[in-house]
């Protein structure tokens, strides 16, 4: 059985960045990924551009030289496989961890979809991208119903509703739009969200303005059927005609992993996982939070940029660790 001084759960730029810090600092690791190399970003719309300019995005130290001072999916993609390839990172890609157990005072037993591991050290460093937030609503379960959004052409001379205001839900109603979609948004609040890039929130409030996307603001969908979806707006209720819905309503980690490795979550509504933020330690010793997974339902709280530093943290705290 393979034994390391630190196992990583996650091959995003954060999980990248620690197995970085920890191969720079001598200690053996591996990253342990469900999906493709940083599968959140692979499964981000395939037109987006980052809000962060390039640098802000960089590991390693290896510069992020993009086109645009705002780089794109595709530009981050291959940025972060030239990083994995440089840095010849032992990853092990497609292959879930199940399960993360205790066996010793400074073992761990890492059990995953082909085999097993050892390690003395274990981080997770998932982030929140796999688990839509649900509507809990009839008809929710249609196959018209998708809570990803990848491109725009699939919804061409589609009734689509889009709900949400978020950044995603405004670049797919403003990338459908002008694919030929006839796109109607739905949105709890008052107006677009604050958060909205603000290169393209003048677009999407001018398309709103002139009638191109229609959109029923302080209201939510009730329901979604076969043909049309059924929205409660202030003036009552509306029934449209619906070919589809991208219901683009936020995203959250997945607390059942957390829990079953023994993470303490909050008991409010935020469900913050218990960790040290000077060492990034959870309740659990020698089990280490990173990235935007240590920001529970507060997805906003922690990007790339902000993130990057909980690599030093960790393995500062493991090599304290070792010299005692």
């Amino acid at each position: 059985m393979e034994h390391y001084n630190l196992v990583i759960i996650g091959a995003g730029p954060i999980g990248l960045a620690c197995a970085i810090k920890a191969k720079e600092a001598g200690l053996s690791y591996l990253i342990v990924e469900k999906g493709c190399l940083v599968n959140s970003l692979y499964n981000y719309p395939q037109n987006m551009t980052f809000f962060s300019t390039s640098e802000k995005l960089e590991i390693g130290g290896v510069p992020f030289v993009s086109n645009n001072p705002k780089p794109t999916r595709a530009e981050a993609l291959e940025y972060y496989r030239r990083v994995a390839n440089k840095f010849e990172l032992k990853i092990h890609l497609f292959e879930e961890v199940l399960a993360v157990n205790k066996i010793a005072a400074h073992s761990f037993n890492i059990q995953t979809t082909k085999r097993h591991y050892t390690s003395e050290n274990v981080v997770v460093a998932t982030g929140f991208y796999d688990i839509p937030a649900l509507l809990n609503i009839p008809g929710e379960n249609l196959p018209k119903v998708m809570h990803y959004y990848k491109d725009p052409h699939f919804y061409a001379m589609q009734n689509l509703v889009v709900i949400g205001a978020s950044n995603s839900s405004v670049d797919a109603a403003l990338e459908c739009y002008r694919k030929g979609a006839n796109v109607t948004m739905v949105v709890r609040g008052a107006e677009i969200g604050q958060r909205v890039k603000y290169w393209v929130r003048p677009d999407i409030e001018n398309r709103i303005a002139e009638g191109s996307i229609k959109v029923y603001f302080n209201s939510h969908l009730k329901a979604i059927e076969a043909q049309k979806v059924v929205i409660d707006t202030p003036e009552g209720e509306v029934i449209i005609a619906n070919d589809f819905v991208l219901a683009l309503t936020g995203y959250q980690p997945d607390f059942s992993f957390l829990e079953k490795i023994g993470i303490q979550l909050s008991d409010d509504d935020k469900r913050y996982p218990q960790h040290q933020t000077a060492t990034m330690q959870s309740n659990q010793e020698g089990i280490y939070l990173a990235g935007v997974v240590c920001g529970g339902m507060d997805t906003h709280l922690w990007f790339i940029e902000n993130s990057r530093i909980h690599a030093d943290f960790i393995v500062a705290d493991i090599l304290r660790k070792q010299e005692m």
